[in-house]
């Protein structure tokens, strides 16, 4: 009776507060202790997990780490003989590092608790070196004796932190020098501009060849010179920098002293200027320059590096044009410098120009591999609506074929052999009915023929191949399927060795239950949206649910979990139920699904999500989606805040933490790679900053003062707005804190966030417990 009355005197004073629902326990301590506890609960429960595999160069053997009680092991596996035994005396091994480290004020080590994960090992697999604590190991596999070294010092930090500007110094002096492949010229920079003396030359005499263009402000930099292989010529960037826009910061609650500490850190922005790097081409013999005409790259976001062909005909390089709608492979011709597009990649939205890579959270679209020293070129592209191969004439600049074709997506290239002309890749939407996410792998030949499916089973697939090609380990699992990691033949995909298989049965045993995979179709009718459902463990099918959506819909990358975790979602402990969901505007489908992202942020692919969520309400009764809240960081605390801004009939409670809440006080790179240059009037329509006005339901936001990945302004801006058109809403604000910050206590304030607004209870009465954490103070006592 007493908390009925507390809520109902609530709901009396406030207006807006129901009266807990009949039939639902009030949210205790030990419920939060359970959330706040669920990963330390469940950590270490699943044994031989494989960690990726280790190759060692020049062999047939590969080393990986594997899960087992009290921590790790290491395991070899011979794929030649294939057999499978420890990678070496643990025991000896730790016995001989805790001498070691204990000598040195260090704490002792134990069997599977070994310093290091990924060591690197000797062909021979008679020594294994580590790096820890800024020491280098290495360490004796024949007489277990270990020594170790002090590593180099760490680049200094200065304190105006260099942040973003990844723009090569200007370097000068002769301690800088770069020497010839024959040996017989060095290249430098002297007062900005490139030297080139003999190496033999006294120290008074004249260079053969000095540029008279460089200046303090268009220096050539030293970082990209570049001798082409036969020494005749020496290619370089002049560089003309941007503008250096610097984000100011103030820790108000240094560690180490009383007064706050100031700091600032470079800090492009979309819209800045950017350096101009000019390509300049020096011919040795002719002791000159020659010019190289930069039509065809006159307004770069980012310059490639310079790269010769072996023969030294000439260099590429590889040209982003701003805004990302036009991007090429140049080539500059040795002889004469004459520059012409080898490849052209033009979309009316966005090239996505990020590195092509087995990621399934963060990466491009483009790839390219030169084929015999670039007479023909594999190249990645999405202008037929997927992201498929295609192979190029390098002589012509010519698309010879497109290799791979088909309403799927080519996820990653693991290996080209040019000798047998055929391509590994990995890759995923092919198999009908199955997650469009799963990836596999695959062997095409160059010529379009001959694809192979190679890991038929339906999970997601991970493949690692030997270094000369002949065998891969294949690592699979599901959400619902621990590891299994197998060593198979490449030539034709046969089983060669059951490598190993997670046991997570101890996991299950402690209450763990892994999220079920739920689609539906999207705002179109007909491409199937998909996510997950994480369920409280004790879930009762005549009860209502409320749902939480844990919401990232950045579109580098898919977020929806495809692999096994033994990740549990905290809220399930205290009634809520938890997705996941990658709307349309996610990376690793088609390119509509994609761009839908273009120029249109605060989409975030809530048309499909809202869809999403309803046809998951028609299949589960317990689904309630008259109570719906959302919480997520960075991209995902912009999509938390605009699920209200925006979608206020569906969604009534948000926490929004570090969100990127206006792409025009982002990071450039980010931004102007989804929005645009230049800057135009959709930027302001995206903002949460400037829609902040629409506010309804209830919503928390929080940020680090200290965030160097979102200018923490950007929050605070938010909070200026929201105040001025007289909006209630919840702020914390955390000292020193750096990006996604909270910790265990913004954590607890997420849970109290939704109990009191999804569940309409009140919350515990934290001040009056004795400990300053008191959910994890009991999470401890009651593990």
């Amino acid at each position: 009776m007493r908390v009925s009355w507390s809520v109902s005197l609530v709901a009396v004073l406030l207006g807006s507060v129901a009266l807990p629902m009949a039939g639902r326990a009030q949210v205790t301590p030990a419920d939060y202790a359970r959330g706040l506890g669920l990963g330390e609960r469940y950590r270490g429960l699943v044994q031989h997990m494989p960690d990726v595999p280790q190759w060692i160069e020049g062999t047939e053997k590969f080393v990986y780490r594997r899960t087992v009680t009290g921590g790790h092991e290491f395991v070899l596996v011979d794929a030649e003989t294939l057999t499978r035994t420890p990678a070496f005396d643990h025991a000896r091994l730790a016995a001989e590092l805790s001498k070691q480290m204990q000598g040195a004020g260090k704490t002792a080590v134990t069997a599977e608790t070994l310093p290091f994960d990924k060591p690197h090992f000797d062909a021979a697999l008679t020594t294994l070196e580590f790096e820890r604590e800024r020491l280098l190991w290495h360490c004796d596999l024949q007489r277990y004796a270990c020594t170790h070294q002090p590593m180099p010092p760490a680049p200094a930090v200065a304190d105006d932190d260099e942040g973003y500007d990844q723009t090569p110094p200007a370097v000068n002096g002769p301690e800088h020098h770069m020497i010839s492949p024959d040996g017989k010229w060095e290249a430098r920079i002297e007062n900005f501009n490139v030297e080139v003396r003999a190496v033999d030359a006294k120290p008074d005499a004249a260079p053969l060849l000095r540029s008279t263009d460089g200046s303090e402000g268009n220096y050539y930099a030293f970082d990209t010179l570049v001798w082409s292989p036969d020494s005749r010529h020496l290619a370089a960037y002049r560089i003309r920098p941007g503008y250096r826009r610097v984000v100011h910061y103030v820790e108000s609650s240094p560690v180490d002293q009383l007064e706050p500490k100031q700091a600032a850190m470079v800090y492009p922005k979309p819209g800045d200027v950017l350096p101009l790097f000019q390509p300049v081409l020096f011919s040795i013999e002719q002791k000159s320059e020659l010019p190289v005409e930069n039509a065809l790259f006159p307004n770069p976001y980012e310059m490639g590096p310079i790269a010769w062909w072996k023969d030294g005909r000439g260099f590429t390089f590889e040209y982003n044009q701003r805004g990302h709608q036009v991007y090429r492979v140049i080539e500059v011709a040795a002889d004469t410098g004459k520059a012409r597009t080898l490849i052209e990649e033009t979309s009316a939205t966005m090239v996505n120009y990020p590195p092509l890579a087995r990621s399934q959270f963060d990466h491009g679209k483009t790839f390219r591999q030169d084929l015999g020293d670039g007479r023909q070129i594999v190249w990645a592209s999405e202008r037929d609506g997927w992201e498929h191969l295609y192979l190029y004439d390098g002589k012509t600049g010519a698309v010879v074929r497109q290799i791979t074709r088909g309403a799927w997506v080519v996820r990653a290239v693991d290996r080209i052999d040019e000798a047998a002309g055929a391509i590994y890749f990995e890759a995923s939407g092919m198999n009908p009915g199955e997650d469009p996410y799963y990836v596999h792998g695959y062997k095409i030949q160059l010529d379009g023929s001959g694809l192979t499916p190679l890991t038929p089973l339906p999970a997601d697939h991970t493949l690692s191949y030997s270094p000369d090609g002949k065998f891969f380990v294949d690592t699979y699992s599901r959400v619902d399927l621990a590891p299994v990691m197998e060593l198979r033949r490449a030539v034709d995909a046969s089983l060669a060795l059951a490598v190993d298989a997670a046991d997570d049965r101890a996991l299950r045993a402690a209450g763990w239950r892994p999220p079920e995979p739920f689609h539906a179709p999207g705002r179109d009718g007909k491409t199937e949206i998909w996510g997950v459902i994480y369920c409280p463990a004790n879930l009762d099918p005549g009860k209502k649910y409320p749902v939480v959506e844990d919401i990232y819909g950045g579109p580098q990358g898919s977020f929806v979990p495809k692999s096994f975790t033994a990740r549990a979602e905290t809220l399930t402990e205290l009634g809520f139920v938890v997705v996941q969901i990658d709307g349309m505007g996610t990376n690793n489908r088609s390119r509509a699904f994609h761009d839908v992202a273009w120029r249109n942020l605060k989409d975030g692919g809530f048309a499909d999500r809202i869809l999403w969520h309803k046809a998951a309400a028609e299949k589960y009764p317990w689904y309630d989606t008259s109570r719906v809240g959302v919480f997520g960081t960075s991209a995902g605390g912009q999509n938390a805040l605009a699920a209200l801004l925006f979608h206020p009939e569906f969604y009534q409670a948000a926490v929004a933490n570090s969100g990127s809440h206006d792409n025009r006080m982002d990071k450039i790179w980010w931004n102007e790679q989804w929005m645009g240059w230049p800057v135009g009037p959709w930027y302001a329509e995206n903002s949460n900053v400037d829609n902040a006005w629409r506010l309804k339901g209830k919503l928390l936001l929080v940020m680090g003062e200290m965030d160097k990945n979102v200018d923490p302004s950007t929050t605070l801006q938010v909070v200026d707005r929201l105040i001025k058109a007289n909006k209630d809403f919840d702020l914390l604000v955390v000292p020193g804190g750096g990006h996604g910050s909270g910790g265990a206590y913004g954590q607890r304030k997420m849970m109290d966030f939704f109990v009191y607004n999804l569940l309409h209870q009140m919350t515990p009465d934290w001040n009056a417990m004795p400990s300053a954490s008191p959910a994890i103070e009991t999470a401890k006592q009651t593990k």
